[in-house]
């Protein structure tokens, strides 16, 4: 039987059709924080947007669990004086997938529709066959005819820029999108919380919620928050690669397939003592996973959290995710449900006080 209900399915549509770039995911953390709201006690807000809620706070002891809210995007970088608009990346944005991809430029009048151009294939001959996107040759096209047009519609440098595709099925068993990195963490730990209240789970210990900001430029939310709560032990989720398609090497990136289990990573920020509870707790509750290894960071907040307050016994856990960093990012459905379960189900082992240091 399926954990994720219409309800929650819902939101999520609405959650990951959403545009909350890095830097400003303030639409997204306030249409997060009201779906969470009837399964937690209390909820704070940080200076540059991070939101947790608390489930039974006043703790000394407290556990957080995480993912982050932001998504790549692009700003405008330079405005040509016949009207186009030349971009530079809001985090790891893709320019091989840019040409022929509708875009909205946010602005303060509101949302602006526009094109990253591409010159036609007939075109493209002699020295020009090769001609391949780059971050200095991709452009945008809002169908202006100079650069007083585009400011007159309200376009600057620094306004941000997203795609327009909206989640779907496939399959029926695929979600599809962008920004399932890594709105689809936000919206398993908000399950956890759903499940911990509609369960009646009594907890002994402070459960922080938390959906960071700005992962996607160097894991700044997580910082931030990490420093705000002196957790005990996090556990964050993040999204990994499915290697099993096309064009991946899996001697170099592991070998993790959609739709057998969230994945675990072994990696010197993830804390052995709490990567086991997961690890024994998969196998009692019958969840599949999968394993790969971060040779020195994990690039994700887990490293964050680890490595903030003295040391913070963290680990990650991973929902298995094809083409990265594109339009068309795909989960399995079974992979999104592992995880949450995972989550859950180890939050229960998880004692008031309990010690992680080695010996």
């Amino acid at each position: 039987m399926s954990i994720i209900n219409k309800s929650s399915e819902d939101f999520l549509g609405r959650y990951l059709s959403n545009a909350s770039p890095t830097g400003f995911e303030t639409p997204g953390q306030q249409m997060w924080l009201e779906y969470i709201k009837p399964y937690i006690d209390e909820y704070h807000l940080d200076n540059y947007g991070t939101v947790y809620g608390i489930i039974n706070p006043g703790k000394d002891y407290r556990v957080v669990i995480e993912g982050h809210a932001d998504e790549i995007s692009w700003f405008v970088h330079y405005i040509t004086d016949d009207g186009f608009i030349y971009v530079v990346r809001n985090g790891g944005s893709d320019h091989l997938i840019a040409p022929s991809k509708r875009v909205n430029i946010h602005t303060q009048g509101g949302i602006v529709r526009g094109v990253f151009g591409w010159p036609a294939i007939h075109t493209r001959q002699g020295k020009d066959e090769t001609l391949t996107p780059k971050p200095d040759n991709i452009f945008i096209d809002i169908g202006a005819e100079n650069k007083a047009e585009v400011l007159e519609m309200g376009v600057h440098v620094g306004c941000v820029i997203t795609y327009d595709d909206p989640m779907e099925m496939l399959n029926g068993k695929y979600y599809v999108g962008r920004a399932l990195d890594n709105r689809m963490g936000g919206f398993c730990i908000a399950e956890v919380a759903r499940m911990l209240k509609e369960n009646k789970v009594q907890l002994p210990y402070s459960l922080y919620v938390v959906n960071s900001v700005q992962e996607e430029v160097g894991l700044r939310g997580a910082e931030m928050i990490a420093h705000t709560i002196k957790p005990q032990v996090a556990i964050v989720t993040d999204v990994t690669h499915d290697t099993q398609t096309p064009l991946i090497d899996k001697k170099k990136n592991g070998d993790v397939k959609a739709g057998k289990g969230p994945s675990l990573t072994y990696a010197p920020a993830v804390h052995n003592k709490l990567l086991q509870i997961i690890i024994d707790t998969a196998a009692e509750q019958n969840i599949p996973i999968q394993r790969e290894a971060a040779s020195r960071r994990t690039g994700t907040d887990t490293d964050a959290f680890a490595y903030s307050n003295g040391g913070v016994p963290s680990a990650l856990i991973s929902l298995p995710l094809r083409y990265m960093h594109t339009t068309v990012e795909m989960a399995h459905k079974a992979d999104v449900e592992g995880v949450i379960r995972l989550i859950y189900e180890t939050l229960l082992k998880i004692e008031d006080g309990q010690s992680f240091k080695y010996f």
